[in-house]
């Protein structure tokens, strides 16, 4: 048997394997909607003017989901999707109050530790991914690396249905002395920071299969 073989047959066993244990575990899906806010401030600079001044992602409500598998710890492996339609804000120098219409998703992989006590199960969560910041008109998308915290509480009311509500806080790394927000022939500002704090709670539905 050639080595190509033994590499593919390998393969094979350990995805047989992955999805065996995947199907023993628990499915999940856990849709929430929840108020998201800002901590940080980014300190920014024009590139037309050289005007310095201040901008924030505004205060707003969100929605996401949740998809993911129980492990036996007992927690949890999940991948999470989240969504605020916010704008962003000037400080500072600068005299608008309202810039653009911004959307902020969080894209994560993640997992919890529970810690059962009967039907109610305090957690503790981290996660990682991509926050994904959309403003409005002809600019660029930016993408950037992202980790998550959080804690929470879950009350199981079914074995198939629980309620959950938590507190998360995400930091995205952003790159100190970066340009954000460009079109094909500028760039809005140059933006000096280097991690972008928000934070989020949550209430949710987890529906078990």
């Amino acid at each position: 048997m050639n080595k190509r073989i033994q590499l593919y047959i390998s393969a094979l066993a350990s995805s047989v394997v992955l999805f065996a244990s995947t199907v023993s575990a628990e499915v999940f899906v856990a849709p929430f909607a929840g108020y998201s806010f800002s901590a940080s401030e980014f300190d920014v600079t024009q590139t037309e003017t050289d005007e310095q001044g201040k901008v924030k992602i505004a205060e707003s409500e969100h929605y996401g989901v949740m998809f993911g598998v129980t492990t036996k710890d007992p927690g949890n492996i999940y991948f999470l999707y989240s969504s605020q339609s916010t704008d962003l804000r000037a400080g500072g120098n600068f005299s608008a109050d309202s810039i653009t219409d911004l959307t902020v998703d969080y894209f994560h992989v993640g997992g919890s530790l529970f810690f059962p006590n009967g039907n109610l199960k305090p957690y503790v969560t981290a996660s990682v991914g991509m926050t994904n910041m959309r403003p409005s008109g002809d600019y660029s998308n930016e993408s950037r690396f992202s980790m998550g915290f959080g804690a929470g509480l879950e009350y199981e009311l079914t074995p198939a249905v629980a309620l959950f509500a938590d507190a998360r806080g995400y930091a995205t790394f952003m790159s100190s002395d970066n340009a954000l927000f460009c079109n094909g022939s500028q760039c809005v500002w140059n933006i000096h920071a280097d991690i972008m704090w928000q934070g989020q709670v949550n209430a949710g539905i987890k529906l078990s299969f």
